[in-house]
């Protein structure tokens, strides 16, 4: 999939790294190495990081992963928006969304702030090149600028958009996990890709009214993550994650039908949740965390599997999923 404004080439699915950051539980360097060497053997192009993740430790083991790998064999996209520095006695350790335990474990003991400044941005980047050990990646997002929009635009967006002249990136864009704000950019600025999470799903269509037309009118291509809604799309069982919180009862049997609809047709759910973004023209590719290499070859084994199209016909048809919601092999807005 060519991004017509950069050039780029995307695959369909991407990997986000997250949780080679630690996230929730550690993970061994040698176990994200294997994930990340996987996935290029898979033909995933997209490799979706930040200083965020594990501090500073994703960036690191993805570089290492990705020495010697020829440098066209993949597009690299890392964030800015948040500097790192040492945390101090004063700083509170950020907890998991559950409150169990800190976000990211085994993990540098640092601290991110929020600063969307035009300086703080290039320091930010140059440290992840740092990390990374490359001289350029292929693209930069803002990282979840939900409260800061004016300082994001002042700072930031003007930053990368020097960079992108430069050539020093080759594509700039805004990360969210939330559709409006993301509307803004994508309205008010020139840039090539918006990174949306969790809401445009099986269970969250909201981009639908905002993000998505306005993507697909001025050619800002969309990459949908959080195509699960954090676990419960992947197993709809009671005491699932959805959106980073225990989901209610009305939510875990929504997705239970849908899981059923699924099974008429011999589907697994999962198969339906990483494939349904795609309806929508303005998608080009889904990123999909992982921890192991296992999960990983299901994430494309959920990817290439044939969804028949009663499995859309029935949810629409059962009242889960609205008639004027896109679906894969169908007309599309």
């Amino acid at each position: 999939m060519v991004l017509s404004r950069s050039g780029l080439v995307l695959s369909r699915l991407g990997l986000g790294t997250a949780w080679l950051g630690n996230m929730y539980q550690a993970v061994e360097d040698a176990a994200a190495a294997a994930v990340v060497r996987r996935a290029l053997e898979l033909g995933v192009r997209l490799l979706d990081t930040a200083p965020l993740y594990g501090y500073g430790l994703a960036e690191r083991r993805l570089g290492e992963a990705l020495s010697g790998a020829p440098r066209d064999s993949f597009v690299l996209a890392t964030k800015v928006g948040r500097v790192l520095r040492p945390r101090t006695g004063a700083d509170p350790e950020v907890p998991s969304y559950d409150n169990s335990g800190p976000l990211f474990v085994d993990a540098p003991v640092m601290h991110a702030d929020f600063d969307f400044s035009y300086e703080a941005t290039m320091a930010c980047l140059a440290a992840s090149l740092q990390r990374l050990g490359l001289d350029r990646v292929d693209v930069v997002l803002i990282h979840d600028p939900d409260d800061h929009f004016d300082a994001a635009l002042d700072g930031a967006y003007r930053a990368l958009h020097d960079l992108r002249q430069q050539g020093t990136v080759g594509a700039i864009g805004v990360g969210m996990n939330q559709s409006a704000s993301l509307t803004r950019f994508a309205r008010h600025t020139d840039v090539d890709l918006v990174l949306l999470a969790g809401q445009y799903t099986l269970l969250d269509q909201t981009a639908l009214t905002d993000l998505l037309p306005v993507c697909r009118q001025r050619d800002v291509a969309v990459i949908v993550g959080g195509v699960y809604n954090t676990g419960i799309l992947a197993d709809p069982r009671p005491g699932a994650c959805y959106k980073y919180a225990v989901a209610p009862p009305a939510v875990v049997h929504r997705a239970q039908h849908m899981q059923q609809i699924c099974a008429r047709y011999g589907v697994p759910l999962k198969a339906a949740a990483i494939q349904f973004p795609f309806g929508h023209p303005a998608v080009r590719c889904v990123l999909a965390g992982v921890r192991s290499v296992e999960e990983l070859d299901d994430n494309a084994a959920m990817l290439a599997t044939p969804i028949p199209a009663g499995v859309w016909h029935d949810l629409r048809h059962e009242g889960l999923l609205p008639h004027s919601v896109p679906v894969p092999g169908s007309s599309t807005p």
